[in-house]
């Protein structure tokens, strides 16, 4: 059996039009609450990243909600052969496909409120979505997961950046020299140094190739939250106590955040809205849902009693 069977996943395939490589998909993964509910969580994936957070399913599930995840087009289970993995030109790209979920899951599923949760890139691109659709009261509340809100590069690179992002708008397919360092993965892997499993084909340990597209979007969507949101929801940013360098796996990389700096989100945090909380979480890595156990059950309390004093 396979991990959706294994878990009573059920999958909902949301077809949107043809984009520059053809055609798209996105998939919605639910699972069901016991009992009667018509409130809803739906879980966004970061960059390289797909959903396989059952436990955080089981969690939501446990707190009443009925439980979505979204493989975004061109990650995990979105993956059509003919496209780039999670290749994009334009954030408002997956805006698409959060409105076919929402779609489903409201229209559809006749659920009656979601909260929102997006990881890294999801926290970005779920911080613009709740802006942008700020005046729909469907999303009662929006939780951050380490959001990627700045590129975490040496000065040299970083005072680059503006420059390869205009490049990469003119020119989205040239490849990238830099991509994302193994160590984090590898510090997350079964079979390396971790303690999860998950598909390799969805999620390899090298990543994926990086093209100056995708940097340019990200930059692009990221200029735009520095500059300040205006998300009328409550938000929750959750974040680790420190960084540790990105780079060859060390151990350290099991009690920090091994791709962000957390000064950066812990300074655009506060443009995010008037009504955010924040939390630091000592010990957590950069996804901090697969922190070690005790750090992970505190994530969990954080977002109950988040949940628990804005949903009354």
């Amino acid at each position: 059996m396979d991990f959706d069977s294994i878990h009573n996943f059920s999958l909902t395939k949301l077809n949107s039009p043809d984009d520059y490589e053809g055609r798209v998909e996105a998939t919605l993964v639910s699972r069901k609450a016991e009992g009667s509910s018509t409130k809803a969580l739906l879980y966004v994936h970061g960059f390289i990243d797909y959903f396989f957070h059952d436990k955080f399913a089981d969690w939501a599930n446990s707190m009443g909600f009925n439980f979505y995840a979204i493989d975004l087009r061109k990650y995990g289970r979105s993956i059509l052969p003919h496209q780039k993995p999670n290749n994009f030109r334009d954030y408002k790209e997956y805006f698409e496909d959060f409105d076919l979920a929402f779609k489903e899951i409201l229209e559809i599923e006749n659920n009656t409120e979601i909260v929102l949760y997006g990881h890294s890139t999801g926290g970005l691109l779920t911080s613009l979505y709740a802006h942008h659709q700020r005046d729909n009261s469907k999303i009662r509340s929006l939780i951050l997961n380490s959001p990627f809100f700045e590129f975490n590069n040496p000065p040299a690179l970083m005072a680059m950046i503006p420059l390869i992002s205009a490049l990469g708008k003119l020119f989205p397919n040239i490849k990238s020299p830099e991509g994302l360092k193994k160590g984090y993965a590898e510090s997350l892997h079964l079979d390396y140094n971790g303690e999860w499993d998950f598909n390799l084909e969805y999620k390899p340990i090298e990543g994926f190739e990086l093209n100056l597209g995708w940097i340019s979007a990200i930059h692009r969507a990221q200029k735009e939250v520095q500059n300040g949101l205006d998300i009328k929801c409550p938000v929750l940013v959750m974040y680790s106590d420190k960084s540790v360098k990105p780079g060859n796996y060390i151990e350290s990389m099991h009690t920090a955040d091994a791709v962000l700096d957390v000064k950066h989100i812990a300074k655009y945090a506060k443009v995010l809205g008037d009504d955010v909380v924040e939390k630091e979480i000592i010990d957590g890595i950069h996804d901090l849902v697969l922190s070690q156990k005790t750090i992970r059950n505190r994530v969990y309390d954080t977002m109950s009693e988040f949940i628990s004093e804005k949903l009354q």
